[in-house]
């Protein structure tokens, strides 16, 4: 890991920086980061926000400044992961890898010279992070697609993909919450309620928590879903 920056955002936030490239292990850190900053209470800090490498700090200005801030967040460091693991959590999501709600599968098991089969082995045997949540409400960037069935984006994003399917791109797996367009490859669908009716938990997982996912058939995804 590269030496921590930081760099003022406005006049109320402050980003700091453990990498310069996406990578599982900085992200660790960057949940760790994240956990210490919360329990810290750092006067003033208002909201903590975690990204791949990275993670905005937004605080009162009346309260703080940039400086006060990154004095409390250098007294953090070296990072202890003492605890962290065990504040994780993991989740079980349902998948459905039908023809009707898996339009790429095919595709994606060709370009990797493997069969269908072959593509949803490998993605119910890996074991996925939460790195962050981005792009739209909801949205989950999952780390962990294993490299035989890694594909890249397409060209061009494919209008109206529904709320629940299950994409993928390179390294990274995501469940939409909206009918959205995607330039990812839809390999399935799932029943899983990410964005809850919880205020103070708006989304049903944290960053740093696992997903593992499980096949099941469309009458158990439709059973599951009322």
């Amino acid at each position: 890991m590269s030496a921590v920056a930081f760099k003022p955002i406005s006049d109320c936030a402050l980003l700091v920086e453990l990498g310069s490239f996406v990578d599982d292990e900085i992200n660790k850190s960057i949940i760790v980061l994240d956990r210490a900053i919360a329990r810290a209470n750092i006067q003033g800090v208002k909201e903590i926000v975690p990204a791949f490498v990275n993670l905005l700090i937004v605080f009162d200005p009346l309260v703080t400044d940039h400086r006060a801030v990154q004095i409390g967040v250098e007294a953090l460091f070296p990072l202890s992961n003492d605890g962290a693991q065990s504040q994780s959590k993991t989740h079980i999501v349902n998948v459905c890898y039908d023809t009707a709600f898996a339009p790429d599968l095919e595709n994606v098991a060709n370009a990797c010279g493997v069969s269908v089969e072959a593509v949803i082995d490998a993605h119910t045997a890996s074991e996925y992070r939460v790195n962050m949540y981005g792009f739209a409400p909801g949205y989950a960037y999952l780390s962990g697609v294993p490299k035989p069935i890694q594909v890249p984006r397409k060209p061009a994003s494919i209008r109206d993909i529904p709320a629940g399917s299950i994409i993928i791109a390179g390294p990274q797996c995501l469940i939409t919450t909206l009918q959205m367009p995607t330039g990812w490859s839809v390999i399935g669908r799932s029943d899983a309620e990410i964005i809850t009716a919880d205020p103070d938990r708006p989304f049903l997982f944290d960053p740093g928590d696992s997903v593992i996912f499980r096949r099941v058939d469309r009458a158990a995804l439709k059973r599951n879903a009322q």
